[in-house]
């Protein structure tokens, strides 16, 4: 069967429909890709800088020769991987430019009668809608609050009421401290972060509010685009309250089982900004198992950067939410009705 080539625009309705195969090398793939996709590479990442080298001294011609010499005798093996993986013989094609690699796996497929779909201009197309997406003007609303508060949960209620909302954290891998890595999976590189977050954002009504948590520029290793940072610090901010013992309980709820170990580490990273007898005195409280003696100390830190952090905030666009004492259901319809001081009167969607 003969392949189609299609548009962006075409691709995003039609991944719904079939899988997609990254025809880039295994490296490429890693630093970032079309989330869902699943690599099958044409070449190697020591095949590509072969014939990348040959291309820059030698020309076209010899690069392409020696592209086919290098990946012909894997022609059989590209074709039964391929046939195992995808039976329904369908499948999305793209690699960098949508050029000779991705033209070379698509000739392969439809040897053996695939139907297949290429993607125009390939990964980069994509990669440049994503970068732009994330760049864009988003209506947001900022859900603040100290470590402890339960913000993330609430994000979630709120998006169970018919909210939207975007969970930086979540597509991070992290949540955003230095304990916030112990338990998580690996972060993303910062390119493939965006183009989850992309995703994500493409889900949404651009002409409604967007719930997103507080955060600081960096998530873990991570950096938000400059743009959406800027449009966080100038957006409504909605900072929940909620008393010491509730937060110390909420915490200790989620990081008190995770490993002695990995909590000592992530106390031993923030010892310059603790001080030696802090840093001890929680640690020690983390050994015997003191779980409030430590999360107590660290808020001390904790509150102080999170003043410092709201401060960024636009004046006079942030709102003061007392939730201490409340469940998560009754908090969440409380934040509603805060919300509507900012984008007009609330109305209970069950009602």
């Amino acid at each position: 069967m003969a392949e189609q080539l299609i548009s962006l625009d075409e691709f995003w309705s039609l991944r719904e429909q079939f899988p997609m195969i990254d025809a880039r090398s295994e490296g490429e793939f890693e630093q970032s890709h079309i989330p869902g996709a699943i690599n099958i590479p044409i070449l190697t990442n020591a095949e590509r800088i072969a014939v990348g080298t040959l291309y820059k001294e030698k020309g076209s011609e010899e690069a392409t020769l020696k592209g086919f010499e290098l990946v012909g005798p894997r022609f059989h093996v590209i074709l039964r991987d391929a046939l195992t993986q995808f039976p329904k013989k369908k499948v999305i094609v793209y690699c960098w430019r949508g050029g000779m690699r991705s033209q070379i796996l698509s000739w392969l497929l439809t040897m053996v009668g695939f139907e297949v779909f290429r993607l125009k201009g390939g990964y980069k197309t994509y990669r440049t809608h994503t970068y732009e997406l994330v760049r864009k003007d988003w209506n947001l609303l900022i859900l603040g609050g100290k470590t402890g508060t339960g913000k993330t949960r609430l994000l979630q209620k709120l998006q169970e009421s018919g909210e939207q909302i975007i969970d930086l954290e979540g597509l991070a891998n992290h949540k955003g401290s230095s304990f916030g890595s112990i338990g998580q999976p690996a972060q993303p590189t910062v390119e493939q972060f965006e183009n989850l977050f992309a995703e994500a954002l493409r889900q949404l009504n651009p002409a409604k509010e967007i719930w997103v948590e507080n955060e600081s520029r960096k998530i873990g290793r991570l950096v938000l685009p400059d743009k959406f940072y800027e449009q966080m610090l100038e957006a409504p901010l909605i900072d929940i309250q909620k008393s010491a013992q509730e937060r110390i309980a909420l915490i200790a709820e989620e990081y008190a089982c995770l490993p002695t170990d990995e909590l000592i580490l992530a106390v031993l990273r923030l010892k310059k900004r603790l001080g030696g007898l802090r840093t001890s005195q929680a640690i020690e409280a983390i050994v015997e198992e003191n779980h409030s003696d430590w999360i107590a100390n660290l808020l001390i830190y904790y509150d102080k950067a999170y003043t410092f952090d709201l401060e960024k905030h636009e004046a006079g666009k942030t709102i003061q939410l007392d939730l201490s004492g409340m469940d998560e259901e009754t908090s969440t319809k409380k934040l509603l009705e805060a919300k509507s001081q900012f984008h007009g009167k609330y109305t209970n969607p069950t009602h």
